[in-house]
């Protein structure tokens, strides 16, 4: 299935994102700690030059705590970027943004540094604005495109924040980032297809999760497939229709609701040398589609 998920409202916005960026001074980018890469918007790095960014890695509690550190090691070679893995419930360490913004940017006294912070929709961007901010200013909740337009915040300590829409981007090139993006949450459920997508998760944790899914579900040998996982825990949890057969949907749910909350694990769905990989693929599609464009138009001569 193909993904994408781009409302009008997010078309706007990152219009508004492009004209407002000659008057930022840094650029803090609210990541999923369990899929830092596939969460990171591509505009960024096109536009941001060399401007300084904060990447925080968001919902760490959630992610692998073996991988995060390699995530933020990888991510901090790229030339003036930051990283700080978060969750919630540690306000003390959101609060460190802050004083990385001032150790970042040099402005004269008295004057205001002017951030931009964006992320993917549902990364609770808006809870750790909240926190920062140390009132209840962004609207929070547990869906997608909650915040629908720019919004200037003054958070004190000399720093302003712009609090753009929780944004995703017009062509997921790379199938495997819309259904990482998917599994998380961060597309809308009326976007997708749920058996679809949780079929992608369960084929990733019998790979990378193995031991995970058979103490989570008492299993003592794994199915091969993804299909027989889904199956298993249907019959499991009372996912029935009439005549025996699984409700493929109320698993669907079940599973990536599970990977959501954590019940399933701490897990993180993607690595740097993953990552490698599939961008190499990307380019060879690439260049596929690029010759056969150019072979069309050689056609039509």
């Amino acid at each position: 299935m193909l993904i994408q998920w781009y409302p009008g409202h997010m078309h706007k916005a990152s219009k508004e994102i492009k004209a407002i960026l000659p008057e930022i001074d840094l650029i803090i980018e609210v990541l999923d700690a369990r899929i830092p890469f596939s969460s990171q918007n591509p505009m960024i790095g096109k536009l941001r030059g060399d401007k300084p960014c904060i990447k925080v890695l968001n919902k760490s509690d959630l992610a692998d705590p073996e991988l995060t550190p390699h995530w933020q090691d990888y991510l901090e070679q790229e030339q003036g970027v930051k990283t700080l893995a978060v969750t919630s419930g540690q306000p003390e360490k959101i609060r460190q943004i802050t004083a990385l913004c001032h150790k970042m940017v040099t402005k004269r006294a008295g004057e205001q540094i002017h951030a931009l912070i964006m992320g993917i929709p549902n990364v609770g961007k808006s809870t750790l604005i909240n926190i920062l901010a140390a009132r209840t200013i962004a609207k929070t909740g547990n869906e997608p495109a909650i915040t629908k337009m720019l919004q200037r915040i003054d958070i004190g300590n000399g720093i302003i924040l712009l609090d753009s829409p929780g944004m995703l981007w017009a062509n997921l090139e790379n199938k495997n980032t819309g259904y990482r993006l998917a599994t998380a949450g961060a597309i809308k459920d009326t976007a997708i297809q749920h058996d679809d997508i949780a079929a992608f998760l369960a084929e990733f944790l019998l790979q990378h999760y193995p031991e995970t899914v058979k103490a989570r579900f008492q299993l003592t040998q794994l199915p091969e497939h993804e299909a027989g996982l889904l199956e298993v825990i249907g019959k499991q949890r009372g996912c029935l229709r009439a005549g025996g057969k699984i409700d493929g949907d109320k698993v669907a749910k079940i599973i990536l609701s599970e990977f959501r909350t954590g019940t399933l694990g701490k897990m993180t769905m993607e690595t740097p040398a993953m990552m490698v990989q599939e961008l190499a693929e990307l380019e060879i599609i690439r260049a596929e589609k690029a010759a056969k464009k150019l072979l069309r138009k050689q056609k039509r001569k």
